[in-house]
């Protein structure tokens, strides 16, 4: 037929076979659960990748992923079944409790005691950038010379967003325009339309891949963890794994924050709820 791609004419169905495969594999690897009415997605996002590696069938793609010794192409179908969705202070009450309660207690401790923040499903930047705008917000320049923040993802291709700072200026469009002003340069020339942050506000963030179930990151205890709008992809059992990290992570004293969306009902972890999506663990 005139105007068909006929690579596309001909690209592979998707057996329940093939996608019981693909959903095991996510779930092992990832935590995330794909259930049944996840097939138009599961084709949508790696229909193309079949293509255009000459596969000819998804279980012929499988093959290959599990045979690849690099983990490359692992990380790769994971980047596509991942959804990242975020947008700059989402959900903004966590970044006032944020400046309003969780700092200015940190920041009166012994002077130069780092604080130390997680962002642990931090997807293109947004959020932890917005952690830091809210520490500088609230703390000034010491912001600059006493926060670290970790700003981690399982996707490598948000991370390499997240790393450079730059976003459309669409994505910004609704921060008020002192903010704009102190955290974001405008783009020119063949940049124009798009903002990055500042350089000052990169510095405050390390950026890393990490697997929430594997092993947290050995070190310093965290302050505070940001942890939200992942686990409603998550089934209980992941949910209970991943909690549990999260907590022994934290700091005595430290505060999670979750998603409104999320829950921790049926979950056993020894935080206690201080506000809506923000649980503390006990002070020493």
């Amino acid at each position: 037929m005139q105007g068909v791609d006929t690579a596309w004419a001909d690209a592979p169905g998707l057996s329940d076979r093939e996608l019981k495969a693909i959903t095991r594999l996510v779930y092992e690897k990832s935590g995330i659960t794909l259930h049944s009415g996840k097939r138009a997605l599961v084709l949508a996002r790696l229909q193309k990748r079949v293509i255009q590696g000459g596969f000819g069938s998804f279980e012929r793609y499988l093959q290959h992923v599990q045979a690849d010794a690099t983990g490359d192409e692992l990380t790769a179908l994971l980047d596509a079944i991942a959804t990242n969705h975020t947008s700059f202070f989402r959900e903004a009450q966590h970044f006032d409790f944020l400046r309003n309660v969780v700092l200015p207690p940190l920041a009166s401790r012994s002077p130069g005691l780092p604080i130390l923040g997680w962002s642990a499903a931090c997807s293109s930047g947004e959020e932890p950038y917005t952690i830091a705008m809210s520490c500088v917000q609230q703390l000034g320049d010491q912001a600059q010379r006493q926060v670290r923040l970790l700003a981690s993802d399982l996707s490598t291709k948000v991370l390499r967003v997240a790393r450079a700072g730059v976003y459309h200026a669409d994505r910004v469009s609704g921060l008020p325009l002192d903010t704009l002003r102190r955290f974001f340069e405008k783009g020119l020339g063949a940049q124009q339309g798009t903002v990055r942050v500042n350089a000052a506000l990169r510095r405050m963030i390390d950026f890393r891949q990490i697997n929430l179930l594997e092993p947290p990151p050995a070190g310093t205890p965290f302050d505070f963890i940001f942890c939200r709008n992942v686990m409603i992809y998550f089934d209980q059992q992941v949910q209970q794994r991943v909690v549990q990290g999260l907590e022994r992570q934290l700091a005595p004293g430290g505060y999670l924050f979750i998603s409104h969306s999320e829950s921790l009902n049926g979950v056993t972890h020894g935080l206690t709820w201080v506000a809506p999506a923000i649980y503390r663990k006990a002070p020493r």
